[in-house]
């Protein structure tokens, strides 16, 4: 097993990276818990839920299951308030513990239900996509999504453990994939050159699943991530380097509806689109540039954006969260390894809009 610590003004955590974890999800569980929920989506409790409910056994609490539809485009209010209803009708106390098993939309609702509810009880992270347990499971971002954006309702609240079982992924489709691999190849962009250069030299076996470098992946974007959160947890100055591509990426999925690209699909195209804004704004190299296009295409993921109108584009980004004061800030690369966050000419804007996704 290998274990990478966080450590946050919000609580300290271990992330525990290993094959068959599920099997020991109970050992993270507090003694004085009264009672655990497990909650899922029917997908991933069929094919894990007996599994930990098996291991959540062991701790000797009592255990509840709850299971919320299946998708992105669940990720909202009122799915959040199913969860509150069926807390309180089951009477969990300040003393409860929610384990979220599931991909980046079980776990941040989980994690939002979990802050909120009692005015905060403990939860944790059970990550199933690739894309979960290399970014959305870890860091203590919570959220919804509301029809005008993503992850516009949330808070920064920490878990108090992520399991990461590296077996689950063989289960999950190419495109979950490929979608988490973005967020793998997103944390050498912005923090580790030689990890980036690393994820160029292994993509097959990454797209692969080879355990030994799935492993290394995992746990080297989990170093760095909490790297980046033990610094700034709520995302006030470094931490926002982790969006990376973001900004493009939000506005995709919003403009084509919530569930129509993957998270981390939107992500890989904006990884593109960032690169050459980069190269516009702070001279990011042009053959770095095709660097990043030649590997997000090599893991499975878009390399062109959706012609989404360069007035709805903008439109959207401009409700992006990094937005200050109706300014679009957009992170940006000197270097592969090096990225900070800066607002940028409107004109550059639109020429990398046109020549990402063909608008006129």
């Amino acid at each position: 097993m290998s274990i990478v610590n966080v450590s946050t003004e919000g609580g300290n955590y271990p992330i525990h990276i290993a094959p068959n974890l599920l099997k020991q999800v109970g050992t993270s569980i507090p003694p004085d818990t009264t009672s655990i929920v497990l909650i899922s989506n029917p997908t991933v409790f069929g094919l894990y839920g007996n599994t930990v409910v098996k291991s959540l056994e062991a701790s000797g609490k009592q255990i509840h299951t709850f299971e919320v539809p299946d998708g992105e485009s669940y990720k909202t209010l009122e799915t959040l308030n199913s969860i509150y209803t069926w807390l309180l009708e089951h009477r969990l106390d300040r003393r409860a513990v929610i384990v979220a098993l599931g991909g980046g939309v079980i776990g941040d609702m989980c994690g939002f239900a979990a802050a909120t509810y009692m005015r905060g009880i403990r939860f944790i992270q059970v990550p199933t996509t690739l894309l979960a347990q290399v970014d959305s499971s870890v860091g203590g971002k919570t959220a919804v999504n509301h029809p005008m954006g993503k992850n516009m309702i949330g808070a920064f609240y920490q878990p108090i453990a992520v399991d990461i079982d590296t077996n689950v992924l063989a289960t999950l489709p190419e495109r979950e994939i490929a979608a988490g691999l973005a967020e793998v190849i997103k944390y050498g962009l912005i923090l580790d050159a030689d990890f980036f250069a690393w994820c160029e030299e292994n993509v097959a076996k990454l797209r692969a699943l080879d355990g030994e470098a799935i492993s290394y992946a995992i746990q080297r974007s989990c170093e760095l991530k909490a790297y980046v959160v033990s610094q700034d947890e709520k995302e006030t100055g470094l931490r926002a380097i982790l969006n990376l591509g973001h900004t493009f990426a939000h506005a995709i999925e919003a403009g084509l509806g919530f569930g129509t690209w993957l998270h981390g699909e939107a992500v890989g195209c904006g990884l593109v689109q960032a690169a050459e804004l980069s190269a516009r704004v702070c001279g990011f190299p042009a053959a770095d540039v095709e660097r990043v296009r030649a590997l997000v295409a090599a893991i499975g993921c878009p390399v062109t954006a959706p012609d989404l109108g360069s007035n709805k584009w903008v439109e959207l980004m401009q409700i992006d969260k990094k937005a200050e004061g109706g300014k679009i800030k957009f992170v940006v690369m000197p270097q592969i390894g090096q990225a900070h966050s800066q607002t940028v000419p409107h004109e550059d804007l639109l020429l990398v809009l046109k020549k990402t996704t063909g608008i006129e």
